[in-house]
């Protein structure tokens, strides 16, 4: 029945944890209104969570300008007439020195970690009081421990875990719970593309992993969730011993990763000069689609390269051969994910696991595999 079926709304849904956690929720039985500014993006995961007979609504909306609010939880109230979880997942950063931010982007980093959502608890007091809802605040370990090089992320973030308790007080007598998730490092695109190289991927995380300690949390209802421990405790450490952590960071940067990476050292963004030190605009919560003209001599990507290219550089990251995954397109075989990530790693870890899925589910949604339960069947071979 409809007004039996729970709804979550999550923010930054184009990408890492937000597009994680929708399809996750969606798996679960929740109806899920996915919000995010990559259209495209938006499109692949509705078509995803509806191909698994899932229930999902989407809309492109910038959460970072607060006037927007309205006709997010408008939307959430039209399509499923109530909501259950608000996870404040959206984020971005400007990348270089605090100092030298521009106005836009100070506002830009505080709106879309604060001030919009705190807006969206606002409009969606009502339902989150008649549904004794939940809401997840997304925070960073950088709110603890502040890292330079990140512009107004670190203090942002510090606001976002700073709003969350006010948040988690004020709304207890209403019956709304309010959890603040400190992620840990992710392994996703958010730092690269802001033009920084990102954490060692020894450090890093799958968005599935942290998607699912989310989803776990609306039943348990903590103050805290901290998708990885160990990291925490080593965050409550440098907070303890602060010049021990300046010391440290001052000479490794590329622990946290907000080094600019040998790209963006290399070569200036399209149409910046090349002596800019700081990305004047924020840098979106998920890549804007392009497009590209290719000369002609250049062949059009094949079907096969077109269905991978979102998980190329997970691929890439944990070594995940792009020869290996043509290979395992033979027509008629049943592939599973356990099976295969056995295969190519030998011992798989979680991060391994986690990326044998990703891939999976994009040949699938580019029709070379069927989906069926926890396994995938091979409908075409590679062009």
């Amino acid at each position: 029945m409809l007004e039996k079926t729970r709804v979550l709304v999550v923010t930054g849904a184009s990408s890492g944890i937000g597009y994680a956690l929708a399809l996750r929720a969606a798996r679960a039985g929740y109806a899920v209104v996915g919000i995010g500014r990559n259209a495209a993006a938006l499109d692949r995961l509705a078509q995803h969570v509806r191909t698994e007979h899932g229930r999902i609504v989407t809309a492109v909306f910038d959460v970072g300008e607060p006037a927007n609010a309205p006709a997010v939880i408008a939307l959430a109230r039209s399509a499923f007439g109530r909501i259950d979880v608000l996870v404040n997942n959206a984020g971005a950063t400007a990348a270089g020195a605090l100092s030298e931010q521009t106005d836009d982007a100070l506002r830009a980093q505080f709106g879309v970690h604060v001030i919009g959502p705190v807006a969206l608890v606002r409009e969606a007091l009502p339902l989150l009081r008649s549904s004794r809802g939940i809401v997840f605040m997304l925070g960073s370990g950088v709110a603890r421990v502040p890292v330079n090089g990140l512009g107004a992320y670190p203090p942002s973030k510090a606001a976002t875990r700073s709003a969350s308790s006010i948040l988690r007080r004020e709304l207890k007598p209403d019956g709304i719970a309010v959890t603040y998730v400190d992620p840990g490092a992710v392994d996703t695109a958010f730092m690269t593309r802001a033009g920084m190289s990102g954490a060692p991927s020894r450090l890093l995380v799958s968005p599935e992993a942290v998607a699912r300690k989310i989803l776990a949390a609306v039943r348990s209802r903590p103050r805290v969730v901290e998708a990885v421990p160990w990291q925490t405790m080593f965050v409550g450490l440098a907070e303890l011993f602060p010049a021990v952590t300046d010391f440290v960071l001052e000479r490794n940067a590329r622990l946290v990763g907000a080094q600019p990476s040998a790209i963006a050292a290399s070569a200036p963004a399209a149409g910046e000069p090349a002596a800019t030190p700081v990305l004047p605009a924020i840098a979106p919560a998920a890549p804007e689609p392009e497009t590209v003209t290719l000369p002609p001599a250049t062949p059009a990507p094949t079907a096969f390269e077109a269905a991978i290219e979102p998980v190329r550089r997970r691929m890439e990251r944990v070594k995940l051969t792009e020869p290996f995954v043509r290979g395992l397109l033979q027509p008629d075989v049943e592939l599973d994910p356990a099976e295969v990530a056995l295969r190519w790693a030998g011992m798989p870890n979680k991060n391994e696991r986690a990326a044998t899925v990703e891939v999976l589910d994009a040949l699938a949604d580019a029709g070379f595999l069927a989906r069926d339960a926890e396994r995938y069947r091979v409908l075409r071979a590679p062009d």
